[in-house]
């Protein structure tokens, strides 16, 4: 396989306008999760920005950043058009999207979430952790994966995905819920029949954009990682990141 990473990014964050290039520790968010990816040594890594000021900051760091449609509906739709104007040839075969508001990413996880795809025929592979605790799992803010196989296996299929804490646990002795992780590595053909699918009814109803992916029959595998990364949405989740990175 061979790898390449896009970060979409845009300005117009309505809990945190401007967050691309809100400032951690005296460099732009962006930046940061660029440095991140970089690490990481999986493939060449691009932003695929909404507007300009994000272009120059990551050019201004030596990076590469592909100007898209600020009206493209999502994160994914970005991507894909970045992706069609960097490589129109078709050199990479599989793109990571990882989100621009993750500055601590511990860069093992790009690596982890590759892995399914080079031991499978997935079409899309993503990322889940266990919940700290069982009270966190019936929080409809943070989606939960439905996972086949059993603990311990390389990679689990998704069977579906939800904000609510399922499948129900009868007994109590059931294994624990796991939290998605929003990194997803495509097939570069998935990725393209992806964005030309109409949102699906599971899509709609649960708001939560992969289950699209299921409902049109692709296959999804997901790794399993130790911990949770920061994902920065608001100002206090900012002051975090700057705890954190100090």
């Amino acid at each position: 396989m061979k790898a390449i990473v896009a970060i979409p990014a845009r300005m117009a964050s309505q809990r945190l306008p401007g967050k691309p290039l809100a400032d951690i520790k005296g460099k732009p968010m962006i930046v940061r999760v660029w440095e991140r990816a970089m690490a990481a040594e999986v493939g060449p890594v691009i932003v695929a920005a909404a507007e300009p000021e994000v272009v120059a900051a990551i050019e201004a760091e030596g990076g590469q950043a592909v100007l898209t449609d600020p009206a493209l509906p999502s994160g994914t739709d970005r991507i894909h058009a970045a992706l069609e104007g960097f490589d129109p040839s078709g050199r990479f075969d599989v793109v990571i999207n990882l989100q621009g508001d993750i500055p601590g990413l511990e860069p093992a996880m790009l690596r982890a979430v590759v892995a399914p795809l080079a031991a499978s025929e997935l079409d899309i592979a993503t990322l889940a952790t266990p919940f700290e605790s069982p009270q966190a799992a019936a929080d409809p803010n943070i989606p939960k994966p439905v996972l086949a196989g059993r603990p311990g296996d390389a990679w689990r299929r998704a069977l579906y995905f939800s904000r609510a804490p399922v499948p129900h646990d009868r007994d109590g002795d059931g294994e624990a819920y796991y939290q998605h992780i929003g990194i997803y590595a495509f097939r570069r053909a998935a990725l393209t029949r992806f964005v030309s699918l109409p949102p699906s009814p599971l899509e709609e109803r649960e708001k939560l954009e992969q289950l699209r992916a299921l409902e049109a029959g692709m296959a999804i595998g997901v790794a399993l990682v130790d911990s949770m990364p920061l994902s920065v949405d608001t100002p206090a989740d900012l002051q975090k990141a700057c705890n954190i990175l100090n």
